[in-house]
């Protein structure tokens, strides 16, 4: 008995060794740095990002695939999310709050760079690049929430995993939602509109909500210490906007199913 104690001990040691986060993490001041850095808004990441979503819209227009996965391949708007997570998780919600107010203006922009370009095009008509970002569903909650879990295991390695967070990019697909946005706007389709909006939401939502799960299980330090009051707030609010968010998706795959 004594050996078949141990022998299971050791089977559950190697067990939580082998899916351990905390094994190669890196440091909590250079995810620190490698987090907020990414989140910076600055004159190159507009540019850039302005590019990527001409590039997006020119792929979306023609329903060329492989113009639309290179747009998301140089997209630098997810770093904003991830560095929201950061602030959300170490409780610095001024940081949260700079990092979310960069995240709208990256959005901001590039639904304007997207509208001027489909209002310029001689192409109008919707293609199947385009309305396939219009009928979001739990499906796309789940590419989201785990494509969001890589992406920030990747970012916190100890050697940075560089080949995760293209993938990420590409799965979760941040870009063409935005772009449908300024499709609709351009061409005054409100139906495309809510549909891509919604199907943005998700995906940065999600990726946010992933990106806080693992930063709290990787224990970042806080800036400060929430009350017991203050701590089940931040969770319910969490959980409430975890649901209200879902329950659309789950509504559109039951009736995808039957």
């Amino acid at each position: 008995m004594s050996n078949i104690k141990g022998y299971n001990e050791t089977m559950k040691e190697k067990v939580r060794t082998a899916f351990s986060l905390s094994e190669d993490s890196a440091s909590h001041e250079e995810i620190r740095t490698r987090l907020l850095d990414g989140g910076q808004v600055t004159g190159t990441n507009l540019c850039v990002l302005i590019c990527a979503m001409v590039i997006a819209s020119v792929g979306l227009n023609m329903s060329s695939t492989a113009v639309i996965i290179g747009a998301m391949l140089i997209s630098p708007i997810m770093g904003s999310i991830l560095a929201s997570a950061y602030g959300n998780v170490t409780a610095d919600y001024s940081m949260l709050r700079n990092f979310m107010l960069g995240f709208g203006i990256q959005i901001v922009i590039s639904v304007t760079a997207a509208a001027i370009y489909f209002f310029l095009s001689p192409v109008k008509e919707p293609t199947v690049e385009l309305l396939a970002r219009t009928s979001p569903s739990f499906y796309d909650v789940l590419i989201a929430f785990f494509g969001g879990i890589a992406g920030i295991i990747g970012q916190t390695r100890m050697d940075k995993t560089t080949t995760v967070i293209p993938g990420v990019a590409i799965a979760t697909a941040l870009m063409p939602p935005l772009c449908t946005c300024g499709y609709s706007i351009a061409n005054g389709r409100l139906d495309m509109l809510l549909g891509a909006g919604y199907l943005f939401i998700i995906n940065a939502y999600f990726i946010f909500l992933a990106a806080t799960m693992i930063l709290t299980v990787l224990k970042i330090p806080k800036t400060r210490e929430l009350t017991e009051k203050e701590w089940k707030v931040h969770r319910f609010i969490m959980i409430r906007n975890t649901i209200i968010i879902a329950i659309p998706s789950i509504v559109a795959v039951y009736f995808m199913v039957h």
